[in-house]
């Protein structure tokens, strides 16, 4: 938690108005036992009414500014909390927007969108109640025995007996419940998970008719977090009834004893009323007190969580100093692999192993392979999600570690393999990689990608309304929509990672004649022979090596794999 108070240090003076004014709330509550001690002793029992009419006008007073205190440290607490929680949600946000693949992995996306939601708001709500609370309830307490012993020591020392066993109370629930607040938390992101995963696959779970197993699966994890979540509120419910008992057994003794000295005249019955109030207050504030310790402890759980993914070691820096811009622009190959091997985190087989490629400035490069032969993992190291475990990537003859790692990406267009958009406007999705971008680009976009059409028959246009995940679009919709924003943005090399594999043939050819007329080094990743059969150099993996490299025709020639290839999808007499 301490490393998270940075974020309320541009609100100090909240800080330390909304206690200052809920502390001076206290000690004019401390005073109101005493104003109504001379009201029972100097007023009724006297039969002075003035004194009674003077007094209570003090208590109207009194209550008035213990209001006006209450509201302006809310206001203050409040400022102070929402703006803490806005700050730590920016930095956590920028923070896991900078995870690399790895991290992201790690992590887990439902576990970071708990941390981001559930975890900050419960922060906000212990900054919100420690602010108005933690200074205020102990001061009540400790005031309130101070106060009864300037009336009456001998029943003061009801308190001092009263308070410590109070406060060891309280200590050892709260001792008890951290660690399963923290359990409370991984069971919510388990559960946040389940439901993530099933309504991303609603389809086919339906089309599987597995709903009564999930149902099943669901109810399981969310047993556990109920029955988890039952027994740390038990345990945490018994601070209220066993602070009353505690208190109330202090009440009927401070009663029994103060009618005692009542009798004998060292009490009077105004003095007994302020030591009845006192305990009172000290109640109230202890019942108060036991649900910030409740709070706080939901707070350092959930602290201990976000400070975790704050401090998240990366082990893909971006260490690089050199622009694009600037590199020598005298160099042969515009990307090269030199014996690369890479293996993916906790994984016990190497996904590529010593390739070597070459990549010159306006070529069209076909990468085709069986699934898992490595073919997507060269987007990613090219890309620097990952960085290679031998060997090294040359970007215009300099290794990309020392290119800065925005710029880098800059010089990349790519469609990924799975089409993603994002809800909101067709314009808002097309211009994500240049936001300047003119409408006559971006239709032109559309037209290369085959686009337009399908956009122009439904209506607005570029202000088409996307729903998130582009649920409204079919798959070859979406497709050709990711390849249009790919072209949207300005840069030297275009990568397509399997990027028609729900296109049709006959549109797929189309596109394919319309990206010829762009200059661009254009890589395309594909398992379809056809969408690479006219790449000025193809390159064949085979479960992470290079089986072969050359054109088409010539690796009908050489390579049985290609050959193979081929065969299996009917192409190799085909002429597009």
């Amino acid at each position: 938690m301490k490393k998270l108070l940075k974020y309320l240090k541009p609100y100090t003076k909240e800080c330390i108005i909304a206690p200052a004014f809920k502390m001076l709330e206290a000690l004019f509550e401390l005073y109101v036992p005493l104003v109504m001690t001379k009201i029972i002793d100097d007023g009724i029992k006297a039969g002075s009414k003035s004194v009674v009419y003077k007094n209570g006008g003090v208590l109207v007073l009194l209550g008035l500014i213990g209001l006006v205190c209450a509201l302006i440290a809310q206001y203050f607490a409040a400022k102070a909390a929402i703006g803490f929680s806005k700050a730590l949600r920016n930095s956590l946000y920028e923070r896991i927007l900078g995870f690399s693949y790895e991290s992201l992995e790690k992590e887990g996306t439902s576990s970071l969108i708990t941390r981001m939601t559930n975890d900050i708001n419960t922060l906000q709500n212990g900054v919100n109640m420690v602010l108005r609370l933690f200074l205020r309830s102990p001061f009540i307490v400790f005031g309130s025995m101070i106060m009864a012993f300037t009336i009456s020591v001998k029943a003061a020392l009801i308190f001092v007996v009263v308070i410590p066993v109070l406060f060891l109370v309280v200590l050892s629930i709260t001792l008890i419940t951290i660690p399963l607040y923290k359990r409370i938390q991984k069971y919510l992101d388990a559960l946040t998970s389940h439901i993530r995963e099933n309504l991303t696959g609603a389809r086919v779970i339906r089309a599987f008719s597995k709903n009564a197993e999930e149902e099943k699966e669901f109810r399981k994890d969310n047993d556990k977090f109920y029955s988890l979540s039952l027994l740390t509120g038990r345990i945490s419910t018994l601070l209220n009834p066993l602070t009353l008992i505690i208190v109330n057994v202090g009440m009927v003794v401070l009663l029994s004893t103060s009618a005692f000295e009542v009798n004998t005249g060292n009490l009077t019955n105004g003095m007994v009323y302020a030591l009845v109030n006192y305990m009172s207050q000290i109640l109230i504030e202890l019942v108060k007190l036991s649900n910030l310790f409740i709070t706080i402890n939901r707070s350092l759980a959930s602290a201990s969580r976000i400070e975790e993914t704050l401090e998240t070691k990366e082990t893909l820096l971006d260490e690089g100093k050199l622009l694009p811009k600037d590199l020598n622009k005298n160099f042969d190959n515009l990307i090269s692999f030199k014996d690369v091997s890479f293996t993916y985190p906790n994984a016990s087989d190497a996904s590529l192993k010593n390739i070597s490629i070459d990549i010159k400035e306006g070529e069209t490069i076909g990468i085709i392979g069986a699934t898992g032969s490595g073919k997507t993992s060269i987007l990613n190291l090219l890309m620097r999600f990952y960085d290679a475990s031998l060997g090294e990537i040359l970007y215009k003859g300099e290794n990309i570690k020392n290119i800065t790692l925005s710029s880098l990406r800059r010089e990349f267009s790519v469609v990924p393999q799975k089409a993603e958009l994002f809800s909101g406007k067709l314009r808002e999705n097309l211009s994500l990689g240049y936001i300047d971008a003119s409408d006559e680009e971006m239709i032109e976009a559309l037209k290369l990608s085959e686009a337009y059409d399908f956009v122009k028959d439904k209506g607005n246009g570029l202000d088409l309304e996307i729903r998130e995940g582009g649920s409204n679009l079919s798959g070859g919709q979406k497709q050709r929509l990711c390849i249009a924003r790919a072209l949207v943005k300005i840069s030297p090399v275009l990568i397509m990672d399997d990027s028609f594999s729900a296109l049709d043939y006959k549109t797929d050819a189309k596109l394919r004649e319309n990206l010829k007329t762009l200059k661009k080094t254009i890589i395309i990743i594909s398992q379809r022979i056809i969408s690479t059969r006219h790449a000025d150099k193809i390159i064949v993996l085979d479960d992470g090596s290079i089986d072969s490299i050359g054109t088409h025709e010539e690796l009908l020639k050489t390579s049985s794999l290609y050959r193979e290839i081929c065969e299996s999808q009917k192409t190799e007499g085909a002429s597009l």
